[in-house]
Protein backbone atom coordinates (compact mmCIF):
# COMPACT_ATOMS: atom_id res chain seq x y z
CA UNK A 1 0.00 0.00 0.00
CA UNK A 2 1.36 3.83 -0.44
CA UNK A 3 0.16 7.04 0.97
CA UNK A 4 -2.48 8.74 -2.34
CA UNK A 5 -2.71 12.09 -2.85
CA UNK A 6 -6.49 12.15 -2.20
CA UNK A 7 -7.20 13.63 1.19
CA UNK A 8 -8.89 12.24 3.69
CA UNK A 9 -11.70 14.56 3.40
CA UNK A 10 -11.89 14.19 -0.60
CA UNK A 11 -12.02 10.11 0.25
CA UNK A 12 -15.09 10.36 2.52
CA UNK A 13 -16.80 13.38 0.37
CA UNK A 14 -16.95 10.09 -2.29
CA UNK A 15 -18.23 7.39 -0.19
CA UNK A 16 -21.40 7.18 -2.17
CA UNK A 17 -23.84 5.38 1.01
CA UNK A 18 -25.32 8.06 2.78
CA UNK A 19 -25.08 6.14 6.20
CA UNK A 20 -21.80 4.58 5.64
CA UNK A 21 -20.30 7.88 4.80
CA UNK A 22 -21.94 9.49 7.86
CA UNK A 23 -20.44 6.32 10.09
CA UNK A 24 -16.73 6.89 8.51
CA UNK A 25 -17.06 10.89 9.25
CA UNK A 26 -18.13 10.51 12.76
CA UNK A 27 -15.17 7.66 13.14
CA UNK A 28 -12.88 9.66 11.49
CA UNK A 29 -13.58 12.82 14.31
CA UNK A 30 -13.53 10.69 17.01
CA UNK A 31 -9.69 9.34 15.82
CA UNK A 32 -8.58 12.94 14.55
CA UNK A 33 -10.01 14.56 17.81
CA UNK A 34 -7.94 11.37 19.81
CA UNK A 35 -4.58 11.97 18.00
CA UNK A 36 -4.44 15.68 17.32
CA UNK A 37 -0.78 16.24 16.33
CA UNK A 38 -0.75 13.03 13.99
CA UNK A 39 -0.67 13.11 10.63
CA UNK A 40 -4.06 12.13 8.47
CA UNK A 41 -3.31 10.75 4.90
CA UNK A 42 -5.09 8.00 2.89
CA UNK A 43 -3.33 4.80 2.22
CA UNK A 44 -4.78 2.99 -1.32
CA UNK A 45 -3.66 -0.15 -2.68
CA UNK A 46 -3.02 -4.14 -1.66
CA UNK A 47 -3.36 -4.92 1.57
CA UNK A 48 -1.21 -8.00 3.36
CA UNK A 49 -3.69 -10.82 2.36
CA UNK A 50 -4.27 -9.50 -0.60
CA UNK A 51 -7.60 -7.02 -0.64
CA UNK A 52 -7.50 -3.82 -2.64
CA UNK A 53 -8.15 -1.15 0.43
CA UNK A 54 -8.21 2.23 1.34
CA UNK A 55 -7.33 3.07 4.66
CA UNK A 56 -7.20 6.61 6.45
CA UNK A 57 -4.07 6.73 8.62
CA UNK A 58 -3.15 8.66 11.40
CA UNK A 59 0.45 9.20 12.43
CA UNK A 60 3.31 7.64 10.98
CA UNK A 61 5.61 4.67 12.55
CA UNK A 62 8.24 2.33 11.32
CA UNK A 63 6.50 -1.18 11.32
CA UNK A 64 9.02 -4.32 11.80
CA UNK A 65 7.95 -7.29 9.79
CA UNK A 66 8.72 -10.88 10.43
CA UNK A 67 9.75 -11.21 7.49
CA UNK A 68 12.38 -8.58 5.31
CA UNK A 69 12.77 -5.06 5.93
CA UNK A 70 10.36 -2.60 7.85
CA UNK A 71 8.30 -0.23 6.26
CA UNK A 72 6.54 2.77 6.70
CA UNK A 73 3.24 3.03 8.26
CA UNK A 74 0.55 4.04 9.47
CA UNK A 75 -0.46 4.25 14.25
CA UNK A 76 -4.19 3.76 13.35
CA UNK A 77 -6.12 3.12 10.36
CA UNK A 78 -9.80 3.34 9.63
CA UNK A 79 -11.52 1.41 6.81
CA UNK A 80 -14.93 0.08 5.66
CA UNK A 81 -15.17 -3.79 4.24
CA UNK A 82 -17.79 -4.81 2.54
CA UNK A 83 -19.89 -5.00 6.00
CA UNK A 84 -17.78 -4.10 8.44
CA UNK A 85 -15.56 -0.92 9.89
CA UNK A 86 -12.15 -1.85 10.51
CA UNK A 87 -10.00 0.10 12.86
CA UNK A 88 -6.26 -0.49 12.79
CA UNK A 89 -4.22 0.06 15.68
CA UNK A 90 -0.52 -0.49 15.97
CA UNK A 91 0.55 0.28 19.09
CA UNK A 92 1.81 -1.98 21.80
CA UNK A 93 1.81 -2.24 25.81
CA UNK A 94 3.65 -4.87 27.72
CA UNK A 95 4.00 -7.05 24.79
CA UNK A 96 0.66 -6.69 23.92
CA UNK A 97 -1.73 -4.99 21.12
CA UNK A 98 -3.20 -2.48 23.09
CA UNK A 99 -6.62 -2.71 21.78
CA UNK A 100 -6.71 -6.25 24.17
CA UNK A 101 -6.54 -4.34 27.01
CA UNK A 102 -9.89 -2.25 26.18
CA UNK A 103 -11.45 -5.43 24.72
CA UNK A 104 -14.04 -5.46 27.64
CA UNK A 105 -14.94 -1.71 27.06
CA UNK A 106 -15.08 -1.17 23.62
CA UNK A 107 -18.42 -2.54 23.07
CA UNK A 108 -19.81 -5.32 20.20
CA UNK A 109 -16.51 -5.70 18.43
CA UNK A 110 -14.21 -8.41 17.25
CA UNK A 111 -10.58 -7.89 17.77
CA UNK A 112 -7.71 -9.00 15.82
CA UNK A 113 -3.99 -8.55 16.93
CA UNK A 114 -3.90 -5.24 15.77
CA UNK A 115 -7.58 -4.65 14.58
CA UNK A 116 -10.98 -3.44 15.76
CA UNK A 117 -13.96 -5.03 13.71
CA UNK A 118 -17.58 -3.98 13.89
CA UNK A 119 -20.64 -3.80 11.67
CA UNK A 120 -22.43 -1.05 13.15
CA UNK A 121 -21.53 2.47 14.50
CA UNK A 122 -23.70 2.09 17.28
CA UNK A 123 -21.93 -1.34 18.61
CA UNK A 124 -18.41 0.65 19.37
CA UNK A 125 -18.13 2.78 22.10
CA UNK A 126 -16.94 6.22 21.03
CA UNK A 127 -15.62 7.33 24.14
CA UNK A 128 -13.58 4.06 25.36
CA UNK A 129 -12.92 4.52 21.50
CA UNK A 130 -11.13 7.72 22.26
CA UNK A 131 -9.12 6.73 25.06
CA UNK A 132 -7.54 3.70 23.37
CA UNK A 133 -5.95 5.99 20.93
CA UNK A 134 -4.91 8.84 23.23
CA UNK A 135 -3.59 6.32 24.92
CA UNK A 136 -1.96 4.83 21.87
CA UNK A 137 -0.86 8.48 20.62
CA UNK A 138 0.82 8.52 24.60
CA UNK A 139 2.89 5.23 23.91
CA UNK A 140 3.98 6.52 20.33
CA UNK A 141 6.50 8.60 19.46
CA UNK A 142 5.83 11.62 17.47
CA UNK A 143 5.35 11.54 13.54
CA UNK A 144 8.65 12.67 11.85
CA UNK A 145 8.71 16.41 11.45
Amino acid sequence: MEISDQTPDDYLSSVEDAGVQADLIALDRAMAAAMPNRRRVVWEGTFWGGTEQTIIGYGDIIQPRPKGESVQWFLAGLARQKRNYSIYLNAVRDDQYLAHAYADRLGKVKLGAASIGFTRLDLVDLAVLGELLAEADELTPPDPA
